[in-house]
């Protein structure tokens, strides 16, 4: 038994009775639940009950024994004097109120419907990879359809709320933020860490100040990556190691200690390639923010990012190193990752600040892209869960990490629909 149950029985209330009596034999009416605190203080604010025939307004508190109002030292916190009702699983102990009177309390045990209660225990004792994997192929469509788009905009808010916390780092420079958000994505997970440091190393002030030459773009990156410590490897390398010592000195660069990792990456994805293109796109697109944000269809943006590392890279995937001659183009894949990881929550972002509402215009990004491959796409799929776009996707990844994992089935649409179905 959580508490976490106990929270969701009164606040949908969840009981086979309206006739209830509290312990002291008062007849209990729940004018109004009040509202669900998620923060320190009483679990519920703003409650309405009548007890008897009087009325009382104020906090409602939570446990699963009465006895935890002692263990948590709710005696001695003024912020608990308000409380109206003490609602518990267990009643093992008297608690009394500031003014030394007994507290109202009310047994939950007693009047749970028990549908709800076997329903609970049963999802949330499996060990499964999520609880309800053996039933979540017979939610309906409306349900998983609603929530699923619930979720995606969840997703979203939480992407865009994450890139304010680095947007008010760069001093609310929309330019900036699109440059080290590309950076850190062009990372892929493995250097996603060091490419957002190299990011901020450089700035991107310094950055562009150097867009009319990708030359001057590459030897910043490839420098502050610590690529270019080697003794001179071949004529390219030599050439980009004395501009960015030039460089370094102009803009009082300092030595950074960013680790570039090539382990576990296909040699498409080697960062010294994704660092050329990154490289490569500003030089093409020296105002690519308002680009990014006048368009609105996802070809328009295929053409956009479409651009190459530079012409050393045809030949090369390290320094030095010749291989087949290939033209290293940003594939339509990446970035489609761009476009979820990056772009889409930006200008999800711009439009709030704007005062303008874009959810249906993303959401056709979403729909033009189809469903992701991955790990977890591969066990919704033995679920019999259909994901067609990167909606689907993008939103059942947000239901893994951010129900499933943390167990937050009370919270779920689809865990409320199988705890409780109608």
């Amino acid at each position: 038994m959580q508490e976490d149950f106990l929270h969701y029985i009164w606040q949908y209330q969840k009981l086979t009775t309206t006739a209830l009596k509290t312990v002291q034999g008062n007849r209990l009416q729940v004018i109004s639940v009040g509202e669900h605190n998620t923060n320190s203080g009483p679990d519920f604010y703003n409650s309405r009950i009548l007890l008897g025939d009087q009325e009382w307004a104020g906090t409602v508190e939570i446990h699963l024994n009465a006895s935890d109002w002692y263990v948590h030292k709710h005696q001695n916190d003024v912020a608990y004097d308000n409380v109206i009702l003490h609602v518990v699983w267990e009643n093992d102990v008297v608690v009394f109120d500031a003014g030394k009177n007994a507290l109202e309390t009310l047994v939950l045990k007693n009047v749970v419907n028990e549908t709800l209660l076997h329903n609970y225990k049963q999802l949330l004792k499996r060990k499964n990879w999520i609880n309800c994997e053996t039933q979540i192929h017979s939610i309906d469509e409306f349900t998983m359809s609603f929530w699923k788009q619930k979720l995606l905009v969840q997703r979203l808010h939480r992407k865009a709320t994450a890139f304010q916390l680095v947007f008010e780092d760069l001093q609310n420079n929309w330019e900036a933020l699109l440059f080290h958000q590309l950076a850190r994505n062009f990372g892929l997970k493995i250097n996603a860490s060091a490419f957002s440091q190299l990011a901020r190393n450089i700035s991107f002030n310094v950055f562009k100040k150097e867009m009319s030459s990708v030359l001057s773009m590459e030897a910043l990156l490839f420098g502050q990556s610590n690529l270019l410590n080697e003794l001179v490897i071949d004529e390219y390398y030599h050439t980009l190691q004395k501009e960015y010592q030039y460089l370094k000195q102009k803009h009082q660069l300092q030595d950074t200690l960013v680790k570039i990792q090539f382990f576990r990456l296909r040699p498409a994805s080697f960062p010294t390639i994704r660092l050329s293109q990154l490289a490569a796109l500003y030089y093409h697109h020296n105002s690519l923010f308002s680009k990014i944000i006048a368009l609105k269809t996802i070809d328009d943006i295929y053409e956009l990012l479409s651009v190459s590392a530079t012409g050393y890279w045809d030949t090369h995937y390290t320094f030095g190193k010749e291989a087949n001659k290939r033209k290293k183009k940003i594939s339509k894949p990446f970035i489609e990752l761009l476009v979820l990881n990056t772009i889409i929550p930006i200008k999800y972002m711009y439009a709030k600040s704007m005062g303008k509402d874009v959810f249906e215009e993303l959401l056709l990004l979403y729909r033009a892209i189809k469903s992701e491959k991955n790990s977890v796409m591969d066990k919704f799929k033995e679920l019999k869960v259909a994901a067609i776009t990167s909606a689907d996707t993008q939103s059942l990844i947000e239901l893994k990490t951010q129900y499933c994992n943390q167990h937050k089935c009370l919270h779920c649409e689809i865990g409320n629909k199988l705890l409780y179905p109608s």
